[in-house]
């Protein structure tokens, strides 16, 4: 290995300014499409796999619906959330992050949790996780994080030399890592588990008043974790245990519910809020911002067909319907693109019309052709637009509602660079049967790293995160907590 410097580029070999922030307008965005490098990287990214996805790859899924228990109107003209007892059909898949598709269920990784509503006015997805957060914040590190989670290239081997290498040089990981190393790592099932949508997203009223809002999916049937042996052993025994598991409680009619809350903050609340709310590293205080009740979530039907329904369901946090919107949030924003992109790219250019991805109402557009058009590709019908020929036209009402941005253009951080505070809180919420498994996982999973400087340079993250935290996982690696970080 040479330790010659050598200068970051793109892949027309111009030399890459900052590989860390994304080019917006201001601090808060959004994301600029003129940021080559960014789209590049992304582009590429969703084009490395074939044909399994890049991430997400194992998967089970189930059908549904979804019904309202509370209306709440006065926030979203989103008609999937209005109106006492108002149900929408609904398809879910879950999924492991990291693995292959013929991976193990049970291995310690988050699990994608994907919703599609097959809402009156379109699909609508919620495109989350398992956890309130994620390891990044933005976009433009997400390629090199995922590779990190994937195998060595010479010795195609898991690699944790790269995965905590990462870590400890991307503070901002440290509380999903905390959450990924903890009880919580390692789902009983997909059905004793919690789901969130994770970023922040605007929702707005027929008044065209808006609010910022985060998704949380409570299971009803209790959280349940698999204990490292165990799931190890399963692992070994069943590597499809949890995929068994949800489609054997559906066929068997113990179906499994969700009920669904919201976090609402007012729009002003975000410039004096402790904690960047756009930051999908950070959670809101419940309570500052109390969970409100939605509704229900209830998956009944098994699907007919895996690959035409599982495999082929494609799901993007773009997906939305009038009433739901964007935020700044720059993990947001990349995944805006990456997400159709990378559909377009494994499963084609018209996904979106195969059955288990059509919306549930009429499709009336000009996009035409492209590989797989299996319908009548628009007939004879006008095919451009404006036109004078009676074509589908833009409905000006929903045009989605604006906020201001403000600064120079340029490759920015977040203001907020407090990695620690939620990491410790949550450190100290923890009983101390649960520090203890917490502090055993994660020196077993960094005993292997081979460079002390790594070890070292992630123990003082524990540490600032909470000291008792650093110098227990330091005592169980046999090292010392650095002492510039006391």
């Amino acid at each position: 290995m040479t330790n010659e410097k050598k200068t970051l580029t793109t892949s027309f070999g111009a030399p890459v300014g900052d590989n860390q922030n994304s080019i917006t307008a201001g601090h808060r965005g959004p994301t600029l499409i003129q940021d080559v490098h960014l789209l590049e990287k992304l582009a590429h990214f969703n084009r490395e796999r074939v044909p399994e996805r890049v991430v997400h790859a194992k998967g089970a899924g189930a059908h549904g619906y979804f019904e309202v228990t509370n209306d709440l109107s006065k926030y979203t003209k989103a008609k999937v959330f209005n109106g006492v007892g108002k149900r929408t059909p609904l398809f879910i898949r879950f999924s492991t992050v990291a693995g292959e598709n013929g991976s193990s269920d049970t291995v310690r990784d988050p699990r994608g949790f994907a919703v599609k509503f097959y809402t009156e006015e379109g699909n609508y997805d919620i495109v989350g996780n398992n956890t309130p957060v994620f390891f990044i914040r933005d976009a433009i590190k997400f390629p090199d994080f995922i590779h990190t989670q994937k195998r060595h290239p010479q010795t195609h081997l898991k690699n944790p030399n790269a995965v905590w290498d990462f870590w400890s040089l991307s503070p901002e990981s440290l509380h999903q890592v905390t959450i990924l190393m903890s009880d919580r790592g390692i789902p009983a099932t997909l059905r004793h588990m919690h789901g969130f949508g994770s970023h922040t997203f605007k929702w707005v009223n027929e008044e065209g008043e808006a609010v910022w809002v985060k998704y949380h999916f409570k299971t009803e049937q209790g959280v349940k974790n698999l204990d490292p042996a165990v799931a190890a052993k399963i692992a070994g025994e069943n590597p499809d245990y949890h995929t068994e598991d949800l489609f054997n409680a559906i066929e068997n009619g113990d179906f499994p519910k969700w009920k669904l809350y919201v976090q609402i903050m007012p729009l002003e609340d975000a410039n004096t809020y402790r904690f960047d709310p756009f930051d999908v590293t950070k959670v809101w205080s419940q309570k500052d911002y109390p969970l409100i009740e939605v509704g229900e979530m209830v998956l009944n039907r098994n699907p007919e067909n895996y690959f035409a329904e599982v495999e082929q369901a494609t799901f993007s946090p773009g997906t939305l319907v009038p009433g739901v919107e964007v935020s700044p949030d720059k993990m947001l924003q990349g995944r805006l693109f990456a997400y159709a992109d990378a559909h377009r790219y494994r499963v084609g250019a018209n996904h979106q019309a195969l059955p288990i991805n059509r919306p549930h109402v009429e499709v009336n557009n000009y996009q035409r052709d492209g590989q797989m058009r299996f319908d009548n590709n628009g007939g004879g019908s006008v095919y451009y637009e404006p036109n004078s020929l009676g074509g589908p036209t833009e409905a000006s009402e929903h045009k989605t509602t604006g906020f201001p941005v403000t600064g120079v253009a340029e490759s920015v951080a977040y203001d907020h660079d407090d990695h620690y505070t939620q990491a410790g809180d949550l450190y100290r919420l923890m009983s101390e049967e649960e520090r203890s498994r917490l502090v055993s996982t994660i020196v077993g999973a960094m005993e292997p790293v081979e460079s002390d400087e790594i070890k070292l340079r992630q123990i003082g993250h524990f540490y600032k995160a909470d000291p008792e935290y650093g110098q227990r996982v330091a005592e169980g690696l046999g090292l010392s907590v650095p002492e510039e970080v006391k």
